[in-house]
């Protein structure tokens, strides 16, 4: 029998071990029996961190989270339009890491607070352009959630970065709709060039805040 002393187990070593099975099984196929057999435990040793999947997947966003943010600065000099953006394109940066990594994501809370003074700092630059406290958890939800949803559709179409799934390609559609011009050709926009169709979609966020609270 070995002697050898393992490393405590502990929630964020179980979420780091999570994250890295994601990116090879997907959501659907990431078990707790999977993990303990990677961590070389059995699975009811888990139930000590984790009383169920969900809450393995809240730790698993709150890691993600951590990793997004580390070692970022922020500047209280940004203006409103400045820090939505950034906040908007550091998001989908880290979910396109992992694979599924939108759906861990969504619906999941925060096991600790890293996230207050990153949102702290945000809501005193939108407050301070004149946006009350109610409109500027307005404007960084509807950016926030806008996010999540456009990269959960294409990681439906690119579940990760280089990979492309069968039943995607827009030539093929086009000839299969083609007494539809319309929908064929609105394919290459649906389904193609994801940064670009992002960042359109951010710019008509934004220009909706404006619009919509007066403050530019």
């Amino acid at each position: 029998m070995s002697t050898e002393r393992r490393a405590p187990l502990d929630r964020r070593k179980v979420a780091d071990t999570a994250l890295r099975l994601l990116n090879e099984t997907g959501l659907d196929g990431l078990t707790l029996r999977a993990i303990a057999r990677e961590l070389d435990v059995k699975a009811p040793a888990l139930y000590w961190h984790f009383k169920d999947k969900q809450a393995l997947l809240d730790e698993m966003a709150t890691e993600m989270y951590r990793r997004m943010t580390a070692g970022a600065v922020l500047d209280p000099a940004d203006t409103w339009q400045e820090r939505l953006l950034a906040a908007c394109r550091g998001l989908r940066s880290a979910l396109t890491g992992y694979r599924d990594g939108a759906k861990v994501f969504s619906g999941s809370r925060f096991t600790g607070t890293e996230h207050a003074p990153a949102m702290e700092s945000h809501l005193r630059v939108f407050t301070a352009a004149g946006f009350t406290l109610t409109q500027a958890v307005q404007a960084m939800r509807t950016a926030n959630m806008y996010t999540i949803g456009f990269v959960t559709e294409e990681q439906g179409v690119r579940p990760l970065p280089g990979e492309r799934r069968e039943g995607y390609d827009v030539e093929e559609r086009a000839r299969r709709l083609a007494e539809f011009p319309l929908a064929a050709e609105a394919g290459k926009l649906l389904f193609d060039d994801y940064d670009e169709q992002f960042e359109d979609g951010l710019k008509l966020i934004v220009a909706g805040i404006e619009a919509a609270c007066g403050i530019r």
